[in-house]
């Protein structure tokens, strides 16, 4: 492999010929063999917006070259695009603070960047620390970083997908409006409702969820930048800061401010914490939701069979024409591994040490999984499975039919304890609830039926 030579202030080093990073890439490349997670391409676009946004903001306060501040905006934009993801190698498991990555970004613009302004003839030359780092520290544009990262993620790619699963029970839930079914609590018999009303739980669980993710993205939106290295601001234009969220807010079209304590913005990620909440919240209700489908389209023959769900592939490689509910293994798989996430960032968000949280990236890293595969897993559970959801009403009449619970509707003109009597001793005869209530003496075949009416029991619609 050929190799070029690069400097810092720690000496030389060999550096691939054909990468654009410079010394502190290649030196946390070779201390940090550690896994392999790499650093989100979120992440590294989110600095890149950062980086053109500081450019352009040094430019406007008279502190940086107009052609420097487009030959940076030119590299970021390129980086923002997808075009330099090879350069970027580092691993999450590197220095708490990410300062690695951020320089890794800083050289790879100043690189390409240089090589603009050389096709321009210019005989400026861009410095990684000096020009694209200017009036920045890893340690207020690596939380900014997560912030931007984190809140186009919830808002451009969870939110959307939770929109989609929750238009397309609205569908299901107005669909199966008037189909009366038996309820289930404890997993044991309970009184009737109907299939619409059952899929209006799951409707409200996902509009619930929408508006928590929502309202926390706006802690979100609160940026460390202008902090620099302890939150003092030192070597930032006390405009600086403002001028950043402005010119980000320009690009990605989101209303990101200034954070109003950099030193919080430095030490803190509360913010990250309690929006992380709102996506375990969202990852229990789709655990509950494809629970609920898995148990109810159960069987064929020998589950609870009261919905029917899309076959998708074969699900066994012994037993022929079994089917699975693969989408629902899936979806709650997902849900397992968002609860994992949170406690790892709970934990990781708790040991901020004076002026400076060091678990910027592995957070980082475990929010953004996150909202991958729920965004991921919920739209295609949504068009694999809740979208070709049918009602088995055949079976669904049979259960309602048969369960000893319609005898709730007799409470209030037999009593608790005689109802209770009818029901032990059909469930003992196996006979019908209808049976062994005329049976009794305690009401006749015409009031039966005038009370026990399972449409009248599921409540105003």
């Amino acid at each position: 492999m050929d190799y070029r030579i690069e400097k810092d202030t720690i000496g030389e080093i060999n550096v691939p010929a054909d990468k654009f990073w410079g010394a502190q890439t290649q030196r946390s490349k070779q201390n940090f063999p550690i896994g392999n997670e790499k650093m989100p391409t979120e992440i590294v676009k989110a600095f890149a917006i950062l980086k053109m946004s500081a450019a352009k903001a040094n430019h406007d306060l008279g502190l940086m070259e107009k052609e420097k501040a487009e030959a940076i905006a030119y590299a970021a934009q390129e980086v923002v695009d997808g075009n330099l993801n090879d350069h970027f190698p580092l691993v999450v498991w590197q220095t708490g603070s990410g300062t690695q990555s951020n320089m890794n970004v800083n050289e790879v613009i100043a690189f390409v960047g240089n090589k603009w302004l050389k096709e321009k003839n210019s005989d400026l030359v861009l410095h990684p620390n000096d020009d694209v780092n200017k009036s920045q520290s890893s340690n207020d544009t690596y939380p900014t970083a997560m912030h931007i990262a984190s809140v186009l993620k919830m808002e451009d790619t969870v939110l959307p997908a939770v929109k989609q699963l929750k238009s397309t029970l609205k569908e299901k839930m107005e669909r199966f409006h008037d189909i009366v079914k038996i309820g289930r609590t404890h997993l044991q018999d309970a009184t009737p409702l109907t299939l619409g009303q059952e899929i209006s739980g799951w409707h409200r669980m996902l509009e619930k969820s929408e508006r928590m993710i929502e309202e926390s993205t706006t802690y979100l939106k609160e940026l460390a930048i202008g902090g620099t290295a302890v939150g003092t601001g030192l070597n930032a234009h006390p405009e600086f800061s403002q001028r950043v969220c402005e010119k980000i807010n320009q690009f990605t079209g989101k209303d990101f401010i200034s954070a109003p304590n950099k030193f919080h913005a430095l030490t803190s990620h509360d913010e990250t914490v309690y929006a992380h909440g709102a996506l375990k919240a969202l990852a229990a209700d789709i655990m509950k939701i494809a629970n609920d489908v898995r148990w109810l389209a159960s069987g064929p023959r020998c589950g609870i069979g009261e919905i029917t769900i899309p076959a998708n592939e074969p699900g066994s490689s012994i037993m022929p024409g079994k089917v699975n509910p693969t989408q629902s293994e899936a979806v709650t798989m997902v849900a397992a591994q968002v609860m994992g996430n949170d406690a790892t960032i709970g934990f990781a968000a708790s040991q901020g040490n004076f002026e400076l949280n060091v678990f910027k990236p592995v957070i980082a890293y475990n929010f953004l999984q996150s909202c991958q595969l729920l965004a991921d897993s919920i739209l295609s559970f949504d068009e694999r499975c809740a979208s070709g959801i049918e009602a088995n009403e055949e079976e669904i009449a049979k259960y309602l039919n048969d369960s000893l619970m319609l005898v709730t509707a007799l409470n209030p003109h037999i009593g608790y304890e005689n109802a209770a009597k009818i029901a032990k001793k059909a469930f003992a005869d196996n006979a019908t609830l209808k049976e062994t209530a005329v049976a009794s003496g305690l009401l006749t075949e015409e009031e039966f039926d005038k009370y026990v009416n399972p449409a009248d029991m599921t409540g105003p619609r």
